[in-house]
């Protein structure tokens, strides 16, 4: 996406979508504008009943399934989509309790190019996007140009110290190079830290600036949603990054979901706990005892999901394919959104305090610099966001507002605010994959490989871009494109299918790609 025309996204997505539902009406929010007719796919026995079109069932509702569903839905492949939640969108859920967008999942765009799979979607929707960062940030998804850090007694840190630090944990990243260069083995990235301190004393770091250098620890946990000493040295700065830095999604996620799933046969409060797929079609269970059959299945459930063994396989899954669930990590990282009558804090972009552990460094995002509303925004990875899962929402909130008032004495009580737990959500235990140290080369490929009828979206089977809403949106159309070759060869009455990637249609000069820092 070009950044140098310097002029915003424009917005016009169209909020009334219509879902095809098959499940209750208490199970959709009748704000979508729900179409609630049964008779259309289910029989009396509640199996969802075959016909001479090609069936296949999506399992999973967030954007990777989304956008499988989409691919088929519109090559005229009849499609169903089952979701164990009360909603759509998976880890990118866009809250509006605060009578403004909140996304409490992915909140970014990784790569503002039209590289970008999700390109056309932002385009044709004519979304915003808040520019955080440019390329090479050292804070991934924020630059150093709008911010103020504080101390743990609520000192500012001067902004030299803190760019002199940042250049330093650059340099000591870059040492880190050497290290594995010089280990067969893999290690955490912590260790090979020590290492590079140990070799090179001069970049230790002491009193004030070692917890800044803390800071920035905690920032690259945030990235991986795990802790310095689970992230692989092999392969931590290996991810393909795209272009153009980092863009904040001001209306949310929320609008390309609903455009992703519009006319599609959906049925939400649909959990999936068994999957039997025969040469011939494809067997799903729901919790309710339901059953639905397909000639095919795309399965898009999180990571988290299947590594619990939530979902029961006949036949099991072969011993390579558990064995890949098993060599990737999920990581997590929570959100605290709080919404205050009035702003206190100054207009930066993101506001956080250090400390002599990454553990107990603070990070606040600053969504009133970008959509105009008085929300800050807590973020916390790894071992910690754990932590934060673990105390009720109401104690949480008072620790992070202890961290607040440390920085601003005149802060004001919430009034309302909003705690996500995607690591005990039963329908992700996490939030994002990760490598493991010492993973095998191969573990992507076999995690995303068909099982004959059987295929396997979502962001853990991206290779090129694991973690982030793009590649699980590209793996969900790389599943359909197979899950229609699939269908092509087998079924002898499909005549041919028309498979576009959705919105290509679009004309692209009709909705310049621009973007600006606000």
């Amino acid at each position: 996406m070009d950044v140098s025309k310097g002029q915003a996204f424009r917005m016009s997505a169209d909020s009334n979508v219509l879902y095809k539902a098959g499940a209750s009406a208490n199970s959709f929010s009748p704000s979508l504008g729900v179409s609630l007719d049964m008779n259309d796919s289910f029989s009396s026995n509640g199996e969802w009943q075959h016909s001479s079109t090609p069936t296949v069932i999506v399992i999973g509702g967030g954007i990777s399934g989304l956008a499988a569903a989409r691919i088929l839905h519109d090559a005229a492949i009849e499609v169903i989509l089952l979701e164990s939640r009360d909603r759509l969108g998976g880890r990118t859920h866009t809250d509006y309790s605060f009578g403004c967008p909140v996304d409490l999942g992915a909140s970014w765009v990784h790569g503002v190019c039209n590289d970008n799979p999700l390109a056309p979607l932002i385009r044709s929707l004519g979304l915003t996007l808040h520019l955080t960062s440019g390329d090479n940030s050292i804070l991934y998804d924020h630059d150093l140009e709008s911010y103020m850090l504080f101390d743990m007694d609520g000192n500012q840190i001067c902004q030299q110290l803190v760019i002199e630090v940042g250049n330093t944990f650059k340099r000591i990243l870059k040492e880190t190079e050497k290290v594995r260069d010089d280990n067969i083995d893999d290690m955490s990235i912590l260790q090979a830290i020590w290492i590079v301190l140990d070799r090179h004393p001069e970049l230790r770091q002491e009193g004030l600036a070692y917890e800044v250098l803390q800071w920035y620890m905690g920032r690259m946990e945030a990235w991986f949603a795990v802790d310095a000493d689970m992230i692989s040295l092999k392969t931590w700065d290996q991810e393909d990054i795209l272009s153009g830095g980092h863009g904040l999604m001001v209306q949310g996620y929320d609008p390309i979901i609903k455009a992703l799933a519009k006319d599609i046969d959906i049925r939400l409060n649909h959990r999936v706990t068994k999957l039997c797929n025969g040469s011939s079609e494809v067997r799903v269970w729901v919790e309710d005892g339901r059953s639905f059959t397909a000639d095919a299945v795309i399965l898009t459930v999180p990571l988290g999901v299947l590594k619990a063994n939530l979902i029961q396989f006949e036949p099991k899954l072969p011993e390579w394919k558990t064995a890949a669930i098993s060599d990737l990590g999920v990581g997590n990282e929570n959100k605290i959104a709080l919404q205050f009558d009035n702003v206190f804090w100054p207009n930066v972009e993101f506001l956080g305090i250090v400390a002599p552990t990454s553990f107990a460094c603070g990070y606040f995002l600053n969504l009133h610099k970008a959509t105009g509303h008085p929300v800050l925004v807590y973020m916390a990875a790894g071992r910690c966001a754990y932590d934060l899962e673990m105390l009720p929402d109401e104690s949480a909130v008072n620790m992070i507002m202890l961290q607040l008032r440390k920085m601003f004495p005149n802060a004001t009580e919430p009034v309302k605010y909003i705690v996500s737990h995607w690591g005990t959500d039963p329908n992700s235990l996490g939030c994002y994959s990760y490598d493991v140290i010492g993973k095998s080369v191969d573990v992507y490929k076999k995690l995303r490989a068909p099982l004959g009828n059987l295929f396997f979206g979502g962001e853990a089977v991206n290779v090129e871009y694991p973690g982030t809403v793009h590649g699980a949106y590209l793996a969900g159309l790389i599943a359909a494109h197979n899950c229609k070759s699939y269908l092509s060869g087998r079924l002898v009455k499909l005549e041919k299918l028309r498979l576009e990637p959705f919105a290509t249609k679009v004309d692209e000069s009709s909705f310049p790609v621009q973007i600006s820092r606000i």
